[in-house]
């Protein structure tokens, strides 16, 4: 601009100039991520013919790096960047080149204009115009509150960004567990798979050899079928988990993999509700960033005040015009402009009340993001706590429910009972075995979603999983 001043020529005051109008509030919209999402992925990975072994670790961090959520979130803080660059391009001045060629002619007939002697045509004629134009909006208070709304809407972005970090670890977390309780459930359908097939085989030894009854051995080939239902029952989740496992974290679905980490018991005691929650406000990203979205919405709500305040703007031009180049000179023009609304009462007010409407609602998101965060917490706590105790209940079924098994087989063996007690005995087992892998999971996944309710879940998952 100190360069432009002093070659302009003039300065008027012209009506018929560009005024830069105040803008309307920016709608604060932040992206909306299902959860859905985050059980797809992003990836251009090629198979290979090896197993790959796959360890937590090495799922988190593909999941980091793959997963669908993820990947929206960061494209959506670019979009909020862009549209905080938009409203800083408002308040800083715009210059334009432009360079225009004419050539013209005139017919005076055609215009009503007969002079005698005066030729019809005159032209062509022409001339050459090379100019750089600049616009400024001097003040302009509703759109420097817009540009402070737009600045609060791309930290609330980043701060959902790394609030979907957390949300990745939970969701490969507890993809990783469940294959690990799948496999434990195939192992545990396939003992009793082989314990049934003992006692099927010693039913039919004993009716050919004409001490047990038929029933003896078609009630063990039942339980013998029964359980290698259940197994392919087990099988068949394990093989489909693995999938939901390989799309969370990006895996080609034809890669063979195995999953090198166990979730074995570890109690995670003393745990205070108050502590922890206290914690998880201070922690969680989506807190953070929806405080974001409330300061943006205060701004917005201020920029449609705002709009009633006089915006003034500064426009001007200089270049070279002339019917060439070698005989141009010099022109300029400056204007400069006072904007004030004096009949817009009906805009001006949607605009206020919309804007509230929309500070209103984010409070009230705030608000109950806080509540909801301590529900997350004390949810989280107590679901440990009674996990927890499935765990020890049902590890101590199933070692009173193999005894039972044991007692059974040693009864029927010895021709003092038929082989009813053994099938019983049989499916106390499997329900023993089947509660303690599912409170097991359940203990693992309650300690992973404690992480995330207090929001240390990408950079503490493995202390939680084992019970540090």
């Amino acid at each position: 601009m100190l360069l432009l001043l002093p070659a302009i020529t003039g300065f008027a005051q012209d009506s018929s100039s560009t005024v830069i109008q105040p803008q309307s509030p920016v709608p604060i919209q932040q992206p909306q991520i299902s959860s859905s999402t985050y059980q797809g992925s992003v990836s251009t990975e090629k198979a290979t013919a090896e197993t790959l072994q796959l360890s937590l670790d090495e799922a988190i961090q593909r999941g980091l790096k793959h997963n669908l959520g993820l990947i929206l979130t960061g494209e959506s803080t670019q979009t909020a960047k862009g549209s905080e660059l938009e409203q800083l391009q408002s308040l800083l001045p715009t210059v334009t080149a432009e360079g225009k060629v004419a050539v013209q002619e005139t017919d005076l007939a055609a215009e009503g204009l007969r002079i005698p002697g005066f030729p019809t045509i005159i032209g062509p004629y022409g001339n050459t115009d090379i100019r750089g134009t600049l616009k400024w909006s001097l003040l302009d208070l509703s759109s420097l509150q817009n540009y402070l709304a737009s600045k609060h809407d791309f930290q609330s972005t980043k701060l959902s960004a790394e609030d979907a970090r957390d949300m990745v670890v939970l969701t490969v977390g507890n993809a990783y567990l469940t294959v690990i309780a799948d496999q434990a459930r195939i192992d545990s359908d396939q003992a009793q798979v082989n314990t049934s097939k003992v006692s099927l085989d010693q039913a039919s030894a004993n009716h050919q050899a004409g001490t047990a009854p038929l029933l003896d051995e078609l009630r063990a080939r039942v339980d013998y079928q029964t359980q290698e239902q259940t197994l392919i029952t087990a099988q068949n989740a394990f093989d489909k988990d693995k999938i939901a496992l390989a799309r969370v974290i990006g895996l080609p679905l034809e890669q063979k993999f195995a999953l090198t980490d166990q979730a074995p018991y570890a109690p995670l005691d003393h745990l205070d509700a108050e502590t922890a929650i206290h914690q998880a406000l201070d922690n969680r990203s989506d807190l953070k960033a929806m405080r974001e979205e409330v300061t943006a919405a205060e701004h917005a709500r201020k920029a449609a005040t705002d709009e009633r305040l006089p915006a003034v703007s500064f426009s001007g031009d200089y270049g070279d015009i002339g019917i060439n180049p070698a005989t141009s000179r010099g022109t300029g023009n400056a204007s400069g402009s006072i904007d004030v609304p004096l009949f817009e009462e009906a805009k001006l007010r949607g605009d206020a009340k919309q804007a509230q409407s929309t500070l209103d609602q984010k409070r009230a998101r705030l608000s109950d993001l806080q509540g909801q965060i301590s529900a997350d917490v004390r949810d989280s706590i107590l679901d440990i706590q009674s996990a927890q105790k499935q765990v020890e209940v049902a590890r101590s079924n199933v070692q009173l429910a193999n005894e039972a098994l044991s007692e059974a087989q040693q009864r029927y063996a010895a021709g003092v009972s038929d082989n009813l007690a053994v099938s019983q005995a049989q499916q106390t087992v499997a329900q023993a075995n089947e509660q303690y892998v599912t409170s097991l999971y359940s203990h693992n996944i309650a300690k992973l979603s404690l992480a995330r309710a207090l929001g240390i879940a990408q950079r503490s998952y493995r202390d939680y999983v084992g019970g540090k």
